[in-house]
Order: C-alpha cells, then sequence, then structure tokens
C-alpha cells in the first residue's frame, strides 16, 4: 500500500478518442485523484483482456469519448471514500463491471464492484476469471436451471476463455459438452478440458452433426458466443422449445430474429443475456463469485492463462484477440 498519496497522482493508462480498430488505443499519462463517496482506489496488478473491449473500442457498444478501456482487472485498494465498509486500504480485490477504465495501472472507482479475493486466488487467476469465470457461472446456474445432469448442450467458441471454463463447470454438472472449434489445434484444447465432442465448424455442418450426436433430437440449450457465422447453426441444433443464448459475437451481430421461424423450428427461445444483469445486485454477484473461488481454488476449474502482454501492448493484444490467435484467457502484467 503507497504511502502520502496526493491530490492529483498521475498514472499510465490506454484511453480512446475515436472508435476505430487496435491503432486508436494510445499509451499516456492521465492523472487521478482521490476517491469519493462510494468509490476506491485502486493499483492493479493484472488486467483483463476480453472480446467485450474490442466492442467498446469499435464502438459496436456506444460510449462516451475520450475513455479507457477495460471492464475487469485485480489489484490492491489503496484507500476509500465515505461510506465504503465492504473493502478497506490493503485488501486484495478483483473486479468486472463498468464504468471503463481497467486498462490502467491505478484507478479511482466504485467500490461498490469490488470483491474479496481468497488467499488461495491470485491477482493473475482473479484478473483472468472475473468476467469469464461470472459469466460462466451465470451461464451454468442461473440462465437456465431446468438443465440436469445427463443433459447436452452445444457450447461455441469451446478452446476460448469462457468455454473452456463452462466446459469445466458443466462436467461437475454432469453434463455432456458437445463444443464447437475453429481449427484442430483448439479442438485438443476443448477436448483436454472436458469437451466429450468437438466439432470444427469450419469445416462441419454444425447442426447435422449435433442432431447425429443427439440421435436426431437436438440439445435443449445452446450457448453462443460467436454471433453471426454460428446463429443459424445454433437454431438448428436445438430441440423442441429450446434455448439458444446469444451472449457473445465475435463474428459480428446476429441477424434479425424472424419470430415465426422460431415456430417452425419447435417453438424455440432466444436470448441476449449481459453479465450486469446477473450480479447487479450484490448479494447476487458475492453468491456467485464464491461459488466461482470455491471451484478454482480447489483445482475443479483450472484457469488457464494463455498469454500475457504488457499494458503499453494493448494494440497487439487486441490484434492477437480479433484475429483468433488467442485460447484460453488473456491479461495484461502490470
Amino acid at each position: 500500500m503507497r504511502e502520502n498519496i496526493g491530490e492529483s497522482d498521475v498514472v499510465k493508462a490506454i484511453r480512446i478518442y475515436e472508435a476505430g480498430g487496435p491503432d486508436v488505443m494510445r499509451w499516456e499519462e492521465i492523472a487521478i485523484g482521490e476517491p469519493g463517496p462510494g468509490e476506491a482506489r485502486v493499483r492493479h496488478v493484472a488486467v483483463g483482456l476480453n472480446f467485450a473491449d474490442t466492442y467498446f473500442r469499435t464502438g459496436y457498444y456506444p460510449t462516451s469519448l475520450p475513455n479507457g478501456l477495460g471492464v475487469e482487472a485485480s489489484g490492491v485498494v489503496e484507500a476509500v471514500g465515505p461510506g465504503v465498509t465492504h473493502v478497506a486500504p490493503g485488501d486484495r480485490v478483483g473486479y468486472t463491471g463498468s464504468p471503463l477504465g481497467a486498462y490502467s495501472t491505478e484507478r479511482v472507482m466504485p467500490a461498490a464492484h469490488l470483491v474479496k479475493l481468497p488467499d488461495g486466488i491470485a491477482y493473475e487467476t482473479a484478473a483472468a476469471m472475473m468476467m469469464r469465470g461470472l459469466t460462466s457461472g451465470y451461464l451454468m446456474r442461473r440462465i437456465y436451471p431446468a438443465l440436469k445432469a445427463g443433459d447436452t448442450i452445444l457450447l461455441h467458441a469451446a478452446a476460448g476463455g469462457v468455454g473452456l471454463i463452462v466446459t469445466q463447470w458443466a462436467k461437475l454438472l454432469g453434463l455432456t459438452v458437445i463444443g464447437t472449434v475453429s481449427t484442430e489445434a483448439k479442438a485438443e484444447i476443448a477436448r483436454a478440458h472436458g469437451c466429450d465432442h468437438v466439432i470444427n465448424y469450419s469445416k462441419e455442418d454444425v447442426a447435422k452433426r449435433v442432431r447425429d450426436l443427439t440421435n436426431g433430437v437436438g440439445v435443449p440449450v445452446v450457448y453462443d458466443s460467436v454471433g453471426k457465422d454460428t446463429f443459424a447453426g445454433s437454431l438448428d441444433s436445438l430441440k423442441r422449445r429450446g434455448l439458444l443464448v446469444c451472449f457473445g459475437t465475435a463474428s459480428g451481430p446476429i441477424p434479425p430474429i424472424d419470430a415465426f421461424q422460431l415456430v417452425v423450428k419447435g417453438s424455440l427461445f432466444v436470448t441476449r443475456p449481459a453479465l450486469a444483469d446477473y450480479i447487479a445486485d450484490p448479494a447476487d454477484r458475492q453468491e456467485l463469485a464464491g461459488e466461482l473461488f470455491g471451484h478454482v481454488a480447489s483445482g475443479r476449474i483450472k484457469i488457464e492463462i494463455n498469454q500475457t502482454y504488457a499494458l503499453k501492448d494493448a494494440v497487439q493484444a487486441h490484434r492477437d484477440l480479433e484475429g483468433r490467435k488467442t485460447t484460453g484467457s488473456s491479461i495484461f502484467i502490470i
């Protein structure tokens, strides 16, 4: 914990002044002050890299400019403002959520988003899993409670950061996982983390293979973070009254939905959820985080950090992410 924090200190951060490609990100100095009511000042140790960061950078997710980037990090509380009681200076914390600004060495932010880290969770692990892990948690534990041991799910991007965690969590629940990937190398990674069946969607007809694997029935739930390229196949993979969970658009936005097609294909359901709505209540956030931390600390779920970058190298990190050159989780080390 630092001593003699000034009224305004200079830290380093990634900033954007316009929407666009990776090159719009600038590594520069910014001034931050003391936390106000309900705020905390956090010194970052590690910062998460998420596909959602590219949505804010490109303008797909609208935000005011100029602005920072990043919604996930871990570090140490340096100071707290009036009214903050659940964390204190010196606490190890992690977080995910708005406002943007995690791509920084230090920041002042709403303290309500901070979650204390158990001793068994390293800073790097926390930065790699707060968004992905809590997303996996609500996908597995909240969005379709009817899932039971023995059910089969279809999971797109099974070798990605969320995909690897969802697969492991699904196996803890006794589910059979059909995962899709874009390369044979990613197929091996998915299998190594518990995927029962792997489909290379760049070479195979996903819906046909799913029907073959489920004796023509289809699956009750499809978890799709790819979007445009997989949307049609996802719908065609569902059983009657099945649910398509569109929680990401890595290949582009999903097309407009023809509601009549949902009837034709078996009275299907489609949802486009956001993590923020599943952890908005502090009690819900703490409960889900506690379950996640328990699985990770015990080794039941392993967090794969397969890429690390210096924060000043955010441009290259975004190029790698959008070029689908990454697997598992990626983080920035401060």
